[in-house]
């Protein structure tokens, strides 16, 4: 039987079942970052988190830490994603203002920066708990 086409058929991925399922889900995965990739912002988030992470490992004093230090700098990068999206499909319904648009557009973006927020928290705790120490 010859895989379904998404293209063709756009239930054809609700129809994949085990491991054909989970591959082509993981190319869509892929695609989506390749795509982010052209994101100015995710790219710069990207970049930081290829410096953050390993320092994470330096940095963190144990499991945990290592864990909150690495997972605040992929929360980053997921929320933007997140917001990646949403911005995407507001793009997509239609380039005139509307006072809806811009709240979706602004929520996804104060998202990303709570999530900012976060992360500076978590890494500014971590290092000052390693210089007073």
């Amino acid at each position: 039987m010859p895989s379904p086409n998404p293209i063709e058929d756009p239930t054809a991925q609700k129809r994949r079942k085990g491991l054909a399922r989970v591959w082509h889900a993981f190319g869509y995965s892929l695609a989506g970052l390749r795509a982010a990739w052209l994101e100015t912002a995710f790219r710069q988030e990207a970049l930081a988190a290829m410096v953050l992470l390993p320092a994470a490992f330096w940095l963190g004093q144990g499991w945990v830490e290592y864990t909150l230090l690495a997972g605040s700098v992929l929360l980053v990068l997921i929320v933007e994603l997140l917001n990646s999206g949403i911005e995407a499909v507001v793009d997509r319904i239609g380039p005139e203002w509307h006072d809806l648009s811009k709240r979706a557009k602004d929520m996804g973006s104060a998202a990303v920066l709570l999530s900012l927020l976060l992360s500076a928290t978590a890494w500014g705790g971590a290092l000052f708990h390693l210089m007073t120490k």
